[in-house]
């Protein structure tokens, strides 16, 4: 893989263990992480986990797992991305493009959106409801970006899927139903009956909104 991804034009660390990996991170600030789930130490999740809590990193998991509950497992633990071994080196190298691909404005982007006591910072990658604030990951924030631009329009899954993790992706709804859940948590009075992104059954996703833009 260090070759693959050297003579792709990347430049590469590694680490034998997920404590070695979160100290490598700290110091050579890597723009994306590969990780093994299986890997030694604390693992693949839970370093995931720490890297998230902090840091707008891009994160892709490798396993040899490939059952929706591991990819639900991994993108719950913040990761952007969930790719099965064995893989071609083509297939790598395109999910390694498309977690680092930013959703292309397709307006003038608004810095910050307003619904009445709910504020979506984009700037800052954070959602806050009155004195309650929380960060938003970079897919996260990619996701609801794309849903903020097309306001009280239907978006399908496949749109979203393309649009936010690029045109190799248009099947993978479980990706969706994890990002949205946590989109949800975040924005929501009422995660389980949502005001602000609603579900059209079968087709994709709406974002409600009569917004303020600041």
């Amino acid at each position: 893989m260090r070759t693959t991804l050297v003579s792709a034009g990347y430049e590469v660390d590694d680490a034998r263990t997920g404590e070695e990996g979160l100290e490598k991170v700290s110091t050579y600030h890597p723009d994306l992480v590969l990780l093994d789930i299986n890997m030694p130490g604390i693992g693949g999740l839970a370093t995931c986990e720490a890297l998230r809590a902090d840091r707008d990193i891009a994160i892709i998991m490798l396993t040899v797992r490939d059952s929706e509950a591991d990819k639900v497992a991994a993108l719950d633990a913040g990761a952007d991305d969930f790719v099965t071994k064995p893989f071609s080196t083509p297939e790598l190298l395109a999910r390694i493009r498309a977690a680092l691909r930013r959703v292309p404005a397709l307006q003038e982007p608004q810095t910050r959106i307003q619904i009445g006591s709910l504020v979506l910072d984009f700037g800052n990658r954070t959602v806050s409801r009155g004195d309650k604030s929380c960060h938003l990951t970079p897919k996260e924030l990619d996701l609801l970006r794309y849903l903020t631009q097309h306001p009280n329009q239907v978006i399908s899954h496949r749109e979203l899927l393309q649009a936010v993790w690029g045109p190799d992706y248009g099947s993978e709804v479980d990706y969706l139903r994890v990002f949205i859940k946590n989109l949800r948590r975040k924005i929501e009075l009422n995660p389980d009956r949502p005001e602000y992104i609603t579900t059209e059954p079968w087709v994709g996703y709406r974002f409600n909104s009569s917004s303020e833009s600041l």
